[in-house]
């Protein structure tokens, strides 16, 4: 999957210092209308939504430069925005999130690009865009702001360690404007990467040290069609290799990962492992982002690229441009040892991953001892994962457990509780409570269902009044009839105590006979 261990990349990433960098390409304000959806228009066959609340975020090169700030880097971002009411909240976004915005040129004739989605709701959880609405021309900006422009980058690009080219064709980056950012910033002897935009022209491009197209983007510009990824990502990175004289060429190819060809080198697939992928917006401005982090802390590409798969699959894992952390990297390499361990966390971390990861999915919790885990308990766990979108379980600590069944359970640690129920594929994340009810777990999760087992049909659930009053449900799962914990304790013993071998008996841990 990775080339380099996760140890080496982990290395890597605790070394980052923070670099100076210069990202510029189209500046993009995207505002969120997010809303409940219910039901038709009786005036049309559309959706009525009913708003709930409005976001706004960074889009386009700032998107990359909000990235970068992130991980740790020092970002300079350079582009074009209008003298608008767009322009300002742009501005005041990006002094929120630690942007250095003294490159970003306000003009009064133009627009500032402004991208409006509209998200509904339903039942309040599972968000769907259901129109974007952009306001913005695609005329090539005036002779007048590309000299101030141009004036700008030549002050920051000496100051800076590496330069960003991020295009989305709303008109800044000419052929022409281009073609000069990438001669001032090599002769400064800094690398150039590039993100390019779907086009089919990609001279403009010309001399970058390295372009980051995706699949469709590199088959439009190279006038090739990739049918076997593996068999022809070579001659399609070789082509725009050589056509634009870049050093390198990085194919981002969705879920094959990304193909890396090196002047002078065989290429190589960085091979990505697989994601519960939720939104790919954003996806391609991390991986950019990431690859600039990595190369100006002096990384390998072969480094950067591995480092690229990281940051680029924990962005699909989330809804929208959300920044990844460089926390969330360093926590993402130290439990990709085991994939297994990745579930086991504890609540703050458990809550926070909820958050950032999986916001608007239906949570599905269930709790218990889980002591010898058995067809029974498999079952369930399956039945429980099927009601939403992921299942997070609550275990009893062991403390919590000889508090409820007595002083010889439980059988098992609580450590090696969890590590079986994490390694099934059912459960996506294991937590512990040393409480005798999860009702603390159960209200700060605050899950849309709450799983217990059939024989709670006539007893009170801990967390019912929790669940349901934040609109979610509880659910009752059917048993395998005749497999409990304690028929398989019940016949442990009488198998050991019947036996004349001298042993141990499993349950006490004293000799038997």
């Amino acid at each position: 999957m990775m080339i380099h261990p996760s140890s080496e990349l982990l290395a890597s990433v605790e070394a980052f210092v923070r670099p100076r960098i210069l990202v510029v390409g189209d500046l993009i304000l995207d505002q969120y209308v997010f809303g409940d959806a219910e039901r038709l228009s009786p005036e049309a066959p559309v959706p009525v939504v009913r708003e709930r609340y409005r976001q706004m975020r960074v889009g386009g090169a700032a998107n990359v430069a909000v990235f970068l700030a992130a991980m740790g880097a020092v970002p300079v971002l350079a582009g074009v925005i209008g003298n608008d009411a767009s322009g300002a909240a742009l501005q005041d976004l990006l002094v929120q999130t630690h942007v250095d915005a003294s490159a970003v040129i306000a003009v009064s004739h133009r627009p500032t690009s402004t991208k409006t989605r509209f998200i509904g709701l339903a039942q309040h959880r599972h968000q769907q865009q259901m129109l974007r609405l952009d306001h913005e021309t695609l005329e090539p900006i005036d002779a007048s702001a590309e000299h101030r422009l141009l004036a700008a980058l030549e002050t920051e690009i000496p100051s800076c360690h590496l330069v960003c080219i991020e295009d989305y064709n709303k008109g800044l980056l000419s052929d022409a404007l281009c073609q000069k950012i990438i001669s001032m910033a090599r002769s400064a002897g800094r690398e150039v990467l590039v993100d390019p935009a779907a086009i089919k022209d990609y001279r403009r491009y010309r001399g970058a040290t390295a372009i980051t197209p995706n699949r469709t983007e590199a088959e439009l510009a190279a006038g090739l069609r990739l049918e076997n990824v593996q068999e022809e990502a070579p001659q399609l990175a070789e082509t725009l290799l050589e056509q634009l004289n870049l050093d390198v060429c990085v194919l981002t190819l969705d879920r094959h990962g990304m193909y890396r060809l090196e002047r002078g080198q065989p290429g190589m697939l960085h091979a990505t492992r697989p994601r519960n992928v939720y939104d790919v917006t954003g996806a391609g401005d991390m991986v950019l982002a990431m690859l600039a982090m990595a190369r100006a802390n002096g990384a390998s590409w072969s480094v950067a690229m591995d480092l690229g798969n990281i940051a680029g699959g924990l962005e699909v894992e989330k809804f929208g441009c959300v920044p990844i952390s460089r926390t969330e990297i360093i926590d993402e390499l130290q439990q990709m040892d085991s994939a297994s361990t990745r579930k086991i966390l504890s609540l703050p971390r458990l809550l926070e991953r909820l958050h950032s990861r999986h916001r608007a999915q239906r949570i599905v919790f269930t709790n218990g001892v889980f002591d010898i885990l058995h067809a029974g308990h498999v079952q369930y766990l399956s039945f429980a994962r099927s009601q939403g979108d992921l299942l997070v379980v609550g275990v009893n600590t062991d403390e919590s457990v000889r508090r409820l069944k007595g002083e010889s359970r439980p059988i098992n640690t609580l450590e090696d509780r969890m590590a079986v129920l994490a390694s099934l594929e059912s459960v996506n994340y294991v937590t512990a409570f040393q409480e005798d009810t999860p009702l603390e777990l159960i209200s700060a999760i605050t899950p849309a269902i709450l799983v217990k087992g059939a024989d709670y049909q006539d007893k009170p659930v801990v967390g019912r009044q929790c669940v349901e009053a934040a609109g979610g449900k509880v659910v009752l799962a059917p048993f395998l009839e005749g497999r409990s914990t304690t028929r398989v304790v019940e016949k442990s013993r009488t198998i050991s105590h019947g036996s004349a071998v001298t042993g141990v008996d499993i349950i006490t841990g004293k000799p038997s006979v």
